[in-house]
């Protein structure tokens, strides 16, 4: 065999070496598009599966969110209801509710609350009693006489901030303090009330 003829027997090796490297990385190259293809196709979660997520969530929802019925009920003096419910000892919620709308909520837990409710005055007390009146208002800061035969020192303390010294025949009985939301008292079976504008208002 001639040096040309062993030289070109040579080449026509290393083509074929090099067409099958070529075929085999073309496979190789395939097989990982395939897969790739089958991964980004996998179904998501089935429906079923979603819409059971979704009804797990809107249990406990529901559950956190469900009303409980008040202990009772009491007509306030402007003819809204005062639908109050028991939370604790000495812990009390009242809702202002008329024609099915909750116009206000109080709570009293371990002490009185009051509130200025545009005009109408109500107490609820840490025992759960209601009262409301309207009338009888002093805007303070000042010092006023107050049903109940008390009188009321009111002081500015800051913007939506005011305290009043409720002060009878014996001195000093008791501080109410409304400090950006109004606050109430029962004072001796005296209701007292006291907005965060610094109107004060009592009822005996």
């Amino acid at each position: 065999m001639s040096s040309n003829t062993t030289v070109r027997t040579a080449r026509r090796r290393t083509l074929r070496v090099a067409a099958a490297a070529l075929i085999a990385a073309a496979g190789l190259s395939l097989t990982a598009c395939t897969g790739s293809d089958t991964a980004a196709s996998k179904p998501a979660a089935s429906a079923e599966s979603a819409a059971g997520a979704q009804g797990t969530d809107a249990k406990v929802d529901n559950k956190a969110g469900k009303a409980t019925s008040p202990t009772r009920t009491q007509k306030l003096v402007d003819g809204s209801t005062a639908e109050v419910y028991k939370l604790g000892d000495l812990h009390y919620r009242l809702k202002i509710v008329n024609n099915g709308e909750n116009l206000a909520t109080i709570e009293a837990k371990d002490g009185d609350a009051g509130l200025d409710a545009n005009g109408m005055y109500v107490v609820l007390t840490a025992g759960g009693e209601v009262r409301s009146w309207m009338g009888g208002e002093h805007q303070g800061p000042g010092t006023f006489k107050i049903a109940g035969g008390w009188t009321a020192k009111v002081t500015k303390v800051g913007e939506l901030h005011y305290r009043a010294k409720i002060i009878g025949n014996d001195g000093e009985a008791a501080t109410i303090e409304a400090n950006q939301k109004d606050a109430g008292l029962d004072a001796n079976g005296s209701s007292i009330v006291l907005s965060a504008g610094g109107v004060i208002s009592a009822h005996a």
